[in-house]
């Protein structure tokens, strides 16, 4: 039966709008997106359907088109409307790191720089640039890897951190493995840069590794002390 079909108060999109989407299953929400769906099926089947090929909602935003674009229902519009989607949440996280009063606590960082790494099947090392006042400049991806690991030359985070007239930064790097505790070398490598970045008086306040579901903070291990 089709959507339009349902009581008013079963409707997805009604939910949404009356109980706000915190009430609605992945499946709803997929549904809203999906807008329409095949014959025979509804957009929330279509949607339960597809949660149970990709296995959850995480993965199936995050596969690539080519994937994304072989299940029937979908396609390139849809996908492109995706991304779209996922951007949009991305510069929204962003932006509400760049206003106020600056970064006063990991967890803003940690849901930032989660939301940028985490998904990637390779290392990514980054940089968060601030101010003096611990607002957000910028943000880079400075170095890509392998699933191993990756090369990080503090020439070149001392350089770009010049380059963005940083007071402080905040290093990242994501572990594709998706377990998050730093290993031995994550320490080694954040002594260096500390000592690098030391010399032109830019302060490293936090190191986070991003893994699947958690993101270690150097700064509440105390590890940059």
């Amino acid at each position: 039966m089709s959507i339009r079909h349902w009581p008013i108060h079963e409707r997805p999109r009604e939910r949404l709008l009356n109980s706000g989407p915190q009430q609605l299953s992945d499946a709803e929400l997929l549904a809203i997106f999906l807008r329409t769906g095949l014959p025979g099926k509804s957009a929330v089947d279509l949607a339960r359907e597809l949660l149970t090929e990709f296995g959850n909602l995480r993965v199936l935003l995050t596969t690539d088109r080519a994937s994304f674009c072989r299940i029937k229902g979908l396609g390139s519009a849809k996908y492109a409307l995706l991304q779209a989607v996922l951007e949009m949440g991305r510069r929204h996280l962003w932006q509400t790191l760049q206003q106020g009063d600056g970064i006063t606590d990991p967890a803003q960082a940690k849901q930032y720089v989660s939301a940028r790494l985490r998904d990637y099947p390779h290392e990514v090392f980054a940089c968060l640039y601030l101010d003096n006042r611990h607002r957000c400049l910028q943000f880079e991806e400075l170095f890509r890897g392998t699933i191993h690991g990756a090369s990080v030359h503090p020439r070149e985070v001392v350089k770009q951190a010049l380059r963005h007239n940083a007071a402080a930064i905040i290093l990242a790097h994501n572990h594709p493995s998706g377990v998050a505790n730093p290993s031995q070398a994550d320490r080694d490598l954040t002594d260096r840069l500390k000592a690098a970045l030391a010399l032109v008086d830019v302060r490293v306040l936090d190191h986070l590794v991003v893994g699947d579901g958690e993101c270690v903070s150097f700064a509440e291990r105390g590890w940059l002390v």
